[in-house]
């Protein structure tokens, strides 16, 4: 478990800039990927193989792989198939990132998990409470992470779920916790190391401009 033992008290920048927004293109993807690693980030967390082989043939840091697709009769969007899983294997992926919630869905996690192993990548999984992760775990996650608590209910938090990532900590299980969701600032990522989180993964307030200007200006406006 060399690489997650390098992530320990890390940062991880995931690049996944606003789609269909001016950063939303191969290129720009991969140079957000480097600014990141120059300002100290640990490793990153990619969408889509074709980005996850442009980045990893350039930095050499571990890669976090996902691919988010949207299905009919399932709202699993986090790399829901076995195609999936295997894409990103080959691309290059050192972790494969999956959507492990208690949902409809068409592959179940058990199998997933089972293939990431297969194409020799860590698997982890992306939980929205603690039974998810407590079960993401016995069925052989080598990580599970915070990444969709809050985003399954109809109103989205304003803060990082720290309940359970401490939650977790101090649960029976050993899995390492990554936390991740709504951490925007630095003071936030240290919070989240200190309830217990192996690593932490930041994107939106890093990499997607746009929100992070509509931030200052609601600021400012709201300060005339």
């Amino acid at each position: 478990m060399g690489i997650i033992k390098d992530l320990k008290s890390k940062l991880i920048v995931s690049c996944q800039p606003v789609v269909g927004g001016a950063l939303d293109n191969e290129n720009s993807i991969l140079n957000i990927a480097k600014a990141a690693v120059d300002g100290g980030a640990a490793g990153l967390r990619i969408n889509d193989k074709k980005n996850v082989y442009n980045i990893k043939k350039r930095l050499k840091v571990p890669i976090i792989g996902i691919k988010k697709r949207e299905l009919k009769g399932s709202n699993i969007i986090i790399t829901p198939l076995e195609e999936d899983v295997i894409g990103l294997a080959e691309s290059g992926s050192d972790i494969i990132a999956f959507d492990a919630t208690n949902r409809n869905r068409p592959i179940e996690i058990s199998t997933l998990i089972d293939l990431i192993h297969k194409k020799n990548c860590l698997a982890m999984a992306d939980c929205s409470n603690l039974d998810e992760a407590v079960n993401a775990s016995i069925l052989g996650a080598d990580i599970v992470a915070s990444t969709l608590s809050g985003y399954i209910s109809k109103k989205v938090p304003k803060f990082p779920d720290y309940r359970m990532i401490s939650k977790l900590y101090n649960s029976k299980i050993k899995t390492p916790i990554i936390a991740e969701g709504r951490i925007n600032t630095p003071d936030q990522a240290k919070k989240a190391i200190n309830k217990g989180a192996h690593a932490v993964v930041v994107g939106t307030a890093i990499n997607r401009i746009e929100i992070i200007t509509s931030w200052f200006v609601n600021g400012v406006q709201r300060s005339g």
